[in-house]
Parts: structure tokens; C-alpha cells; sequence
């Protein structure tokens, strides 16, 4: 059984999610490939789509959220992601287990929800005519006085298919946006059986070689490990330098450990950082808690040698945008050339109306 070094490991992952070589694929391909985009925020895709295409631009995400090849929903680890309609319709049904015991969050807040009884009446609110949150709450509630507004809403968002609503705003959404229902903004319902086989093959198509814990962690969803099991005879086992399993596609690609890896700027949430359960062929581990800040959210990090070495922010001053790193070590030699280059081009893309760009490192 072939044992994968970490750096070796590290050029797998990087050549999957196109950060060895920018994709010359289409927008929807692209994502398809990625295994798709968190999208907590409208932002994030865009840049993350950006860094890892070779001829990127912001119309074609937009195009493709309005024709609905490409749809912001509630999807893997019961979080908002851009994915294709496709996966989304084959694997809505999978990922059902993980969507509704997201309401677990609620606690007591949800001790009397009733699903079989609040589903029907936020699918005829929603029927023809997609809303917002903040108009769908007050409704809920007008029919369910005795259960915590909140717990309405959000039971409703992970527990019903739905779309969100693209706009023309810069980044394809406002901040707070419609939802539609899914069957009628993509005209098909979710397949109904789950088809957990075909979600651990989207996972290691974008992620692997990977454990079951690592498909867990991506997903949300438990059991994988049996899943994985049932499938040995068709994957690829390998291990680790730790010696632990790793499963993989017999054609994935496995780069050399010493390929070059280019740097590249990772926008918020990004996929990469949150997809194994050990993140050591990205994040150094002594760098992990440096990632998410304490209130859940996921830094914006920078890849040098193919490794998480720190996070970036752009500030704005006077029309000036500068692109500021904040290292997690002592940049290497010629590091810093590189990486303002790379920034630089990141800049004209993100900020296309500053008078001037620059690069700092603090």
C-alpha cells in the first residue's frame, strides 16, 4: 500500500482545487469540480474563484446564478454554498440528516416546533412569491405565536429546500436576500433517495486522498466510514506518513511532492482550510487556531509553498487599496516579491475602483 508524504499529500489536495495551476475550465465546471464554494458571505466565492481560474471574470458567476446552472443554498456542513443545480438536486436528499439536525443549535427555543405542521405553511408563504427572512419571520409567527420567531426561521431554512435569490449587486447578492423555493426556481425536485456513494465520490474528486473523518468533516454527514467500506474495491488506498488509511479516485491526480506551488490569496471561508479533519496538509497545526477566530469566522490566509502561512486584509484609505499580510513566521527570501505580485493582481480585481494599490507586510 503506497504511504503519501505530507508535502506529497499537500500537492494532491492543491492540484484538485486548480491552486497548482489556475483552471482553464468554465464557471460551472469549475465549481463543479471544487466540490463547491462556502458562501457564508456574497464575497468570498468570487475571489476564491478568481485565485483559482485562468481567465476569471465576475459576469460569468453572475450569469450563472441567474440562468441557475449555479445556486447559493443551504448545503454541506449546514452552511450556505455556491454549487451547481445539478449536485445540489442529486445531493440535497443525502445531506437532509445534516440540514435538519442543525435545529439542535436551537436548544429549548425549539421545544415546540412542529415540522409536519410549520413546513406546510412556510411552503404556501413561499409559493410563487420568494421573500426575505425578515418578511418570512413575522408570518411564521402570526401562525405560530407560542414558538420562538427565530427557531422558525431557521428550522425553515434548513429543513426546506430553497434557493437564494441572485441580484445585480456587485457580489450577486444583498445582504439580506430573497429565498425561493427549490423546485420552483430550478423547475425539478431534490432526487429523493440519498446516494451517499456519490457524495464521497465529489469529495475526493475535489479533496482527497482523504480518511472517513476527513469526508465527515467536509460534509457533516456521520457514518461515511461504512460508506468507504462498501466502496473499497472501486477507490484507491493509500496511507499517510502516520500510517492511516486514505481512500481516492484510481484516476486522481497525485503530483510529485516537489511540483511547485505558486502562492496563492484564499478568500474568507474558504473550502480548503475546512475540509479534512486534519488540516495538516494545508494548515501547519501549530497555525490552526490562528485560521478561526473565536467567534466562528474563517481568515482570509494566504498559501506560500502550498502551506497556510498567514492571513491578509485589504485596507482602504483614501482611494488607496492595500493589500496587508500579516504572516504567521518570518516571510522566506524572495517570498515577499512573489507574493506582492500575486497581491497586486488580486487587488485590481477585487478593487477596481482605487486610485492606487499597494503591499504591506505588517
Amino acid at each position: 500500500m503506497p504511504t503519501l508524504s505530507l508535502r506529497r499529500l499537500n500537492r494532491a489536495t492543491l492540484a484538485r482545487q486548480s491552486l497548482l495551476e489556475r483552471s482553464p475550465a468554465g464557471i460551472v465546471l469549475a465549481v463543479d469540480a471544487l466540490g463547491g464554494l462556502q458562501a457564508q458571505e456574497a464575497r468570498p466565492p468570487f475571489l476564491g474563484l478568481w485565485t483559482r481560474s485562468a481567465r476569471f471574470a465576475e459576469a460569468d458567476l453572475h450569469r450563472a446564478l441567474h440562468e441557475r446552472a449555479l445556486v447559493r443554498v443551504t448545503y454541506l456542513r449546514g452552511t450556505l454554498h455556491i454549487t451547481t443545480a445539478e449536485q445540489y438536486l442529486a445531493l440535497r436528499s443525502t445531506l437532509r440528516p445534516v440540514l435538519e439536525s442543525a435545529v439542535r443549535v436551537l436548544g429549548s427555543r425549539a421545544a415546540t416546533l412542529e415540522m409536519d405542521r410549520v413546513l406546510p405553511v412556510a411552503r404556501d408563504l413561499l409559493a410563487g412569491q420568494p421573500r426575505t427572512f425578515n418578511e418570512l419571520r413575522p408570518l411564521l409567527v402570526a401562525a405560530f405565536p407560542e414558538v420562538d420567531e427565530r427557531a422558525l426561521g431557521y428550522a425553515v431554512r434548513t429543513h426546506l429546500p430553497l434557493v437564494m435569490v441572485p441580484t445585480q449587486d456587485r457580489w450577486a447578492f444583498p445582504s439580506v436576500a430573497r429565498f425561493a423555493l427549490a423546485d420552483e426556481w430550478l423547475g425539478a425536485e431534490p432526487a429523493p433517495d440519498p446516494e451517499p456513494a456519490a457524495l464521497v465520490r465529489r469529495y475526493l474528486a475535489a479533496f482527497g486522498p482523504a480518511t472517513a473523518a476527513d469526508a465527515q468533516e467536509w460534509s457533516g454527514l456521520r457514518g461515511l466510514r461504512q460508506v468507504l467500506a462498501s466502496m473499497r474495491d472501486d477507490l484507491r488506498v493509500l496511507r499517510d506518513d502516520r500510517g492511516r488509511e486514505l481512500f481516492d479516485l484510481p484516476d486522481a491526480p497525485l503530483p510529485d511532492e516537489d511540483t511547485p506551488a505558486p502562492p496563492r490569496f484564499l478568500p474568507e471561508f474558504d473550502n480548503l482550510v475546512l475540509a479534512h479533519a486534519d488540516r495538516a496538509r494545508v494548515v501547519p497545526d501549530a497555525h490552526r487556531p490562528l485560521v478561526v477566530t473565536k467567534n466562528l469566522r474563517v481568515r482570509a490566509t494566504y498559501l506560500w509553498d502550498g502551506f497556510v502561512h498567514g492571513t491578509w486584509r485589504v485596507d482602504r484609505k483614501r482611494g488607496i487599496a492595500t493589500l496587508r499580510l500579516s504572516p504567521y513566521e518570518p516571510l522566506p527570501p524572495g517570498a515577499a516579491d512573489a507574493l506582492a505580485e500575486e497581491a497586486d493582481a488580486l487587488l485590481r480585481f477585487s478593487e477596481p475602483d482605487a486610485t492606487a494599490y499597494s503591499f504591506a507586510v505588517d
